[in-house]
């Protein structure tokens, strides 16, 4: 009797209207074995090529299960370890942390976002004791706050696009896609898979959850997590660190009340500014860092299909299209920069997204399906800390912060001090000719016309022009009338760093642990969930390392 024997085949292309059957015969045309003894096949792997229209296809890899070796191995092909399929090794769910042998140990988590939430995950299955705080609310009322800022214009300062049960990630189109090259990856996607995410997401090149389907994922993470005993509140923001001789004891809570605990982890999210203020004033080591700022466009989603898929558009298996633009420039302020596109969101939406009153800033989502009518994506500019000192702010950690705040002051004059957005058409941007007219958007609160040259610095607004004429020549059509900008996207990355050690740990502040795309360390929810997981992962080390010296 033959041992069943398991195999991964590569670079597989497939036609949209190819079936099962028709790659099974193809697999073992490629293997040179009859098809029946390919007694298993699944794609593990699925990545859409449409770089040419006429040939839109998906590149897979299969693992198949057949009852014989292949010698010498086919192109494309590599054996893997034997097992059942169904248990094979690139969708089975990989190993959690370590436990903790010491148990001791008591984590304050600041912040519900990715990086919050996964390593409360990791430390409570670890059995160490966690507090978690969250400024905002539970993802079903935020919801309810963010309605309200849409359709009145009323802002809640901590219960936001930003703040709340989540993090802003909650609120974009929930990619996954990352690359950052870590064991801990396979486990994030595997944990979203277990908390109500598709499996779609273990196969897909680029995969994605809407935010539909983000809040009830978090809604089920925050369900185990109180379930394995962790302290979970809402409505609770951090104030203040309790420290002695350089060590990190606990926190000071905003209504004057105090936590102690052993180790503290820093997961406010990017937006937390007068966290990051009151750090500064605290001596923690941090630096300014590069971050980017721009506008937000807004095409027909039709439109974007057509340009990307040609006479394809529309076919079933062909979900709302998407891009990822960027372009060089040298400007003789600026240097050289990059202009990218961020945060794309097909048959999306765009939000009002301030924290502050008086602020106003713009960000982009979509729900699962990818359904609506328009795509939206970031357009922005690459700064540095450089440039804004030679553009006349003082040197200082928190000066991108500085910077960001004048932009959303700036935007919220021109919006007529509401929380509409001023807007434009993208082809009199391009102009430097503002019409007074916009193309049809389906923005809330409202749009309102204005020349956004007027809101953006000419150095940011200029090479922006420069990097959509060239998206314009990846792109034929992407410079439209149909197309508009909304200002200001500021969010895009923290723009500060706060230092640690490779024991993820502050290199000035012992037991304090900043993580996530708040701490600099992250620009998306799967590296934001990677970065809690390493901090998880040095505590529950560090104690039972400690453990181990106690029994010697």
């Amino acid at each position: 009797m033959h041992q069943s024997m398991r195999y991964a085949i590569n670079n597989i292309p497939v036609g949209l209207d190819e079936n099962t059957d028709s790659i099974k015969h193809r697999l073992a045309k490629q293997c040179h074995i009859p098809v029946d003894t390919i007694q298993a096949c699944v794609c593990v792997r699925r990545a859409l090529d449409a770089r040419k229209k006429t040939n839109i296809h998906f590149v897979c890899t299969y693992e198949i299960e057949i009852d014989q070796r292949l010698d010498p191995l086919p192109k494309n092909t590599r054996p893997i370890e034997s097992s059942f399929l169904m248990e094979h090794s690139s969708l089975r769910p990989t190993a959690a942390l370590n436990k903790a042998a010491n148990n001791s140990k008591h984590v304050i988590v600041v912040g519900a976002g990715p990086a919050g939430l996964f390593t409360a995950l990791a430390l409570a299955e670890a059995g160490i004791q966690v507090t978690l705080l969250e400024r905002g609310k539970p993802v079903e009322t935020r919801m309810r706050d963010i309605g309200r800022l849409r359709s009145r214009g009323e802002l809640n300062p901590e219960s936001n696009i930003c703040f709340g049960e989540g993090g802003a990630g909650t609120y974009t189109d929930g990619k996954l896609y990352t690359r950052i090259k870590h064991p801990f990856l396979r486990h994030v996607l595997h944990t979203f898979v277990r908390f109500g995410a598709r499996e779609d997401i273990l196969v897909d090149a680029h995969p994605h959850l809407g935010t539909d389907k983000l809040v009830r994922i978090v809604r089920n993470m925050r369900a185990e997590l109180i379930k394995l005993g962790v302290d979970y509140r809402f409505e609770t923001r951090v104030d203040d660190l309790i420290m002695d001789n350089g060590s990190i004891y606990g926190v000071r809570l905003h209504n004057g009340g105090e936590i102690r605990a052993t180790h503290v982890v820093l997961a406010t999210g990017h937006s937390a500014r007068d966290t990051f203020e009151r750090l500064q004033q605290l001596g923690i080591s941090m630096q300014a860092k590069a971050f980017a700022v721009g506008v937000r466009a807004e095409h027909p989603q039709e439109l974007i299909d057509t340009i990307q898929f040609g006479a394809s558009a529309g076919h079933a298996k062909l979900h709302a299209a998407e891009y990822s633009l960027s372009h060089q420039v040298t400007d003789p302020d600026l240097g050289k920069r990059g202009i990218y596109s961020f945060c794309m969101c097909p048959g999306g939406l765009i939000v009002p997204s301030p924290t502050e009153p008086g602020h106003m800033a713009v960000n982009g989502m979509s729900n699962a399906k990818r359904a609506g009518r328009w795509a939206n994506s970031g357009l922005v500019v690459q700064l540095t800390p450089d440039d804004l000192t030679r553009h006349g702010l003082p040197q200082s950690p928190l000066m991108g912060i500085e910077f960001q705040r004048q932009l959303e002051r700036a935007t919220f004059a021109a919006a007529d001090k509401s929380y509409a957005a001023p807007s434009m058409k993208l082809i009199d941007f391009i102009n430097n000719k503002a019409s007074g007219t916009l193309a049809p958007t389906r923005f809330k609160p409202a749009a309102i016309p204005a020349d956004l040259h007027t809101v953006l610095p000419h150095w940011i607004s200029q090479p922006l022009i420069e990097g959509i004429r060239a998206f314009d020549r990846k792109m034929r059509g992407y410079i439209t009338d149909e197309a508009n900008l909304f200002g200001c996207e500021t969010r895009t990355s923290s723009p500060i760093r706060i230092e640690r050690g490779k024991d993820m740990q502050s290199v000035n502040a012992a037991g304090l642990y900043p993580v996530g795309e708040g701490a600099g360390y992250a620009g998306g929810i799967v590296s934001a969930a990677v970065d809690g997981l390493k901090a998880a992962d040095a505590i529950i080390n560090a104690a039972n390392s400690e453990a181990l010296r106690g029994k010697a």
